[in-house]
């Protein structure tokens, strides 16, 4: 019997575990629909994850489903931002209400929230998108009194947030407030009407008010029991210590929430009044370990918060910091901050927004004998902000490191002198209305140094003095350094106060003196993300680090420039001059001049690097400037033309042209659009620089590039898309007019034509005999187009020449004298002449003389059987000119032609010297 009862109770455990294992392949589809159906059918949003894991084993006797990438999409009036998401989310609750149908109340026990963002929005118009109840109809209310419940009911026993943002952004009012890298726990039996919550919170805190910045990151530590109140909705502070950043706090009081509103009472205080209170106030990064810091008088916090907040009111407060004569020094470093007074109080005494206020009655101290005085009274703080202040001081800035713990990149140095007293509201600085301010009062700093991420190099400020005014600010002198530049300003600033509380670009008029200016000094390193995920990003994956010139965004300014040497790349500018609009990341030059490469240049335009590529759009006069060292230096010049550096000499040149820019500020060659005439005034040509030259004279052997004639060239030309197109333009080789037109292209890929009006005299002794003999004036200024088509690489280029053209010219050119002088010496005339041409006879019975027989030799020699078809039946060719047909005789001229030409383009003979 007892092995029966053993074996069935073995049975059942091997039920019971086959039960558990099995079970969550069956209901995990079912438990993830039941609360997405719960979820979707009670809020007006979108609840959807991608999967949901079930467990028996693990949590028994209770069952926990384990939801990855949750999300909750809102609806309208926020249609599709995330309202809250996580990528994990576990639930624990007894294994019965797996078995509910779907649309049942599931009752949850435990929750645990990994990785979650929060994200609450109120909107303009006052509208949260945390609002995402439906609205309840008549039936449903009586349900609900009936005992029916929402979906859900929380018997939490406990639950945890761990690695969780939560943020808030309250459009309407201008308030953003986040909880970063949030940690929190809790636990509490939440399903009794009265209970107590014992909860620990780890998290950054950040607070944004009108667009001031009150606390980033700072660190925060909160241990609370709070005691629940389910019926009066009521939640006390029982015992409770916070740590903000590393200042102790205790408070108690309680929140309850009522239907129209919402009842505070708290109060807090410092546990203790050592100064080591005011160090915790200030961010770790900045204060560091304050534990063996030595302190002398005291620093306290205290304050209450009691009232109702409702559409139109917050709780009054009172909140108070007070230290008295008191000092502190750190271990490590060589001196001490003495003579410490504090007085400060925030308080709003109404519960209108608008009437918080805040009085600096005394903010001093001293470190050896420098030393700082601030006293100031803000009024309205969350409406119209007016500001009355003075500050007076006298300090070495360089002793603030050697007495506090500054990070090294601020390196503080130099010597501050400050006398300001100032009165101002928000409102007048918002509307740029200066003339309602009142500022008054000097400030000095000698040797100072200053630092930005838009800038390159740490700005170097020998010596720098403000005089402030009602309405402006005077810049008596600002003389400093930044990398190998040197600047001597003096000016006047039109929104000083624009620019510190508004947010505003600095707006002014300056001079700007500078014996050297390289643009090299303002490259700033920026981040650029490469990849596109979210997690990358926000660690800094995926990034690459670019040089950069940027014109800084903080400008709007005029300012009239003189500087003795300005460097640009390689480029040397002197005695630059001119005025300068910086305004909106844009630089617009008006008049400027400048000396370079031995001549004069001036531009007008500007350059932009608002965008992710800068631009830039110029016209350029350019005076005299050295042709070699324009066209050797400057990319943009050697991409025009690139033959030009052969040439000794000065060009003048009117150039318009616009463009990308590289992150150097340098011209991007295959951007730029534009026009150029240039004159080109020469006094030698370098020939080994020249192999498009080279390779001319190679195909036309008469040409000695020596005596090429460029002394005045003319010529103009436009660029767009990286080619070069030329119009034409004349050189002049001795008598020789050469026609040059075509285009290049950056890379240096050249299409160009040159055409060649060659001289009877160039064609050798033959030709030139022949014109001779054939006596006629029309002959003596003969030219010939020889054609020259240059291709391939500027480095190694392709010249082939083309004869057609001159030698069909010079055939019907022989033919038609030949044939008018035959028409003028009669018929009888030109039957003998040509018979003689066509038998080739040496003697004539013609009665011309020696002359004429002496023609007919040469003739026959030179021309062959320019009239016949072949040189073989030159004897038995009939003597009538009309016997010969016309197509014969010009081909036999072309042919004869080529023959005589050829020579041309071999080797040089004595005849073309």
């Amino acid at each position: 019997m007892g092995k029966k009862i053993l074996k069935i109770v073995g049975i059942l455990l091997v039920l019971i575990i086959v039960v558990l294992i099995a079970a969550p392949f069956f209901l995990e589809a079912k438990i993830g629909e039941i609360i997405k159906s719960n979820v979707n059918q009670n809020v007006n949003a979108t609840l959807d994850f991608s999967e949901a894991n079930l467990s028996l084993v693990s949590s028994f006797p209770n069952a926990e489903v384990d939801f990855k990438d949750v999300v909750l999409l809102n609806k309208a009036p926020f249609e599709g931002d995330t309202l809250f998401k996580a990528e994990n989310l576990d639930l624990t609750m007894g294994i019965m209400q797996l078995f509910k149908n779907e649309g049942d109340a599931i009752a949850i026990n435990n929750i645990n929230l990994d990785g979650a963002f929060i994200n609450v929005v109120v909107d303009e118009e006052e509208n949260a998108n945390y609002d995402i109840a439906l609205a309840s109809d008549p039936a449903s209310t009586v349900e609900e009194e009936a005992g029916a419940t929402d979906g859900f009911n929380l018997d939490l026993q406990s639950y945890e947030i761990t690695n969780t943002r939560i943020y808030y952004t309250d459009n309407s009012t201008g308030i953003a407030f986040k909880l970063d890298d949030f940690q929190h726990t809790g636990t509490g039996d939440l399903s009794l009407a009265t209970s107590e919550l014992d909860t620990h919170t780890d998290a950054f805190i950040s607070l944004e008010m009108d667009s001031v910045n009150y606390l980033s990151k700072n660190k925060i530590k909160l241990d609370a029991l709070i005691g629940i109140d389910l019926n009066e909705n009521k939640y006390s502070f029982l015992k409770n210590e916070a740590l903000l950043n590393q200042l102790p706090l205790v408070f108690d009081g309680f929140i309850k929430l009522n239907e129209t509103n919402q009842e505070v009472d708290l109060t807090f205080k410092t546990p203790s009044s050592d100064f080591k209170n005011f160090l915790g106030v200030i961010p770790e990064v900045y204060s560091k370990n304050i534990e063996d810091v030595t302190t002398t008088g005291n620093f306290a916090v205290n304050g209450n918060f009691k009232g109702v907040v409702d559409e139109t009111h917050i709780p009054t407060f009172h909140i108070a910091l007070k230290s008295d004569n008191a000092s502190f020094k750190y271990p490590d470093l060589p001196k001490a901050v003495s003579n410490v007074f504090f007085d400060i109080q925030l308080d709003n005494k109404t519960g209108i927004v608008e009437d918080t206020y805040v009085n600096i009655n005394k903010a001093s101290f001293k470190i050896d004998e420098d030393k700082f005085n601030l006293t100031s009274n803000i009024t309205e703080l969350m409406g119209n902000t007016k500001v009355k202040a003075h500050m007076d001081g006298d300090m070495n800035l360089a002793n603030i490191s050697k007495a506090y713990p500054v990070p090294e990149e601020y390196n503080l140095k130099g010597m501050l002198k400050a006398d300001i007293t100032t009165a101002f509201d928000m409102q007048s600085v918002e509307k740029e209305q200066y003339e309602k301010t009142s500022t008054a009062g000097n400030l000095s700093l000698t040797d100072f140094e200053y630092n930005s991420e838009e800038l390159a190099n740490p700005v170097k400020f020998k010596a720098a003095a403000l005089t402030f005014n009602p309405k402006t600010v005077t810049l008596n002198n600002l003389n400093g350094t930044t990398g190998t530049t040197d600047f001597d300003a003096t000016g006047t600033i039109n929104n000083l106060l624009g620019f510190m509380f508004n947010d505003e670009k600095v707006e002014g008029n300056f001079n700007l003196k500078s014996n050297s200016f390289a643009l090299n000094d303002f490259m700033v390193a920026e981040t650029e993300t490469a990849s596109t995920t979210n997690e990358e990003v926000a660690t800094g994956e995926g990034t690459v680090q670019e040089e950069k010139i940027k014109i800084p965004s903080f400008l709007d300014a005029t300012i009239n420039a003189d500087a003795k040497k300005v460097l640009y790349d390689d480029i040397v500018l002197s005695d630059v001059k001119g005025v300068l609009k910086i305004k909106d990341e844009t630089a617009t030059l008006s008049n400027m001049t400048a000396g370079m490469f031995g001549g004069k240049i001036a531009f007008n335009g500007d350059v932009s690097t608002k965008n992710e590529t800068p631009t830039f759009n110029m016209k350029l006069d350019l005076n005299q400037l050295g042709i070699q060292e324009t066209f050797a230096s400057v990319d943009l010049f050697k991409a025009i033309a690139p033959i030009a550096k052969m040439l000794n000499g000065k060009l003048t040149s009117d150039i318009s042209l616009s463009g990308n820019l590289t992150d150097d500020l340098m011209p991007n060659l295959l951007s730029l659009t534009g026009e150029m005439f240039a004159d080109l005034m020469t006094d030698e040509v370098n020939t080994e620089d020249a192999p498009v030259l080279n390779s001319l004279v190679s195909n036309l052997n008469f040409i000695d590039l020596k005596q090429l004639n460029l002394k005045d060239l003319k010529t103009s030309l436009s660029f767009n898309d990286g080619i070069v197109d030329v119009k034409p333009f004349t050189l002049n080789y001795k008598d020789i007019a050469i026609n040059v037109d075509g285009s290049h292209s950056f890379d240096q890929k050249l299409d160009y034509k040159a055409t060649l009006q060659v001289p009877a005299k160039y064609l050798g002794s033959d030709i030139t005999n022949l014109i001779a003999k054939i006596d006629d004036s029309s002959l003596s200024d003969l030219t010939i187009p020889v054609v020259a088509n240059i291709g391939g690489l500027y480095s190694s280029p392709q010249v082939s020449t083309d004869m057609t053209t001159g030698v069909k010219e010079l055939t019907n050119k022989l033919i038609e004298v030949e044939k008018q002088k035959l028409i003028t010496k009669g018929t009888d005339k030109a039957k003998d002449l040509i018979g003689g041409l066509i038998s080739g006879n040496k003697t004539s019975e013609d009665t011309t003389g020696s002359s004429d027989t002496s023609t007919t030799t040469s003739a026959k020699d030179i021309l062959g059987g320019i009239l016949s078809t072949k040189k073989d039946t030159a004897t038995t060719t009939s003597t009538k000119s009309d016997s010969v047909p016309v197509q014969t005789e010009k081909d036999a001229v072309k042919e004869k032609a080529k023959d005589i030409l050829g020579g041309l383009f071999g080797k040089k003979n004595d005849s073309t010297k």
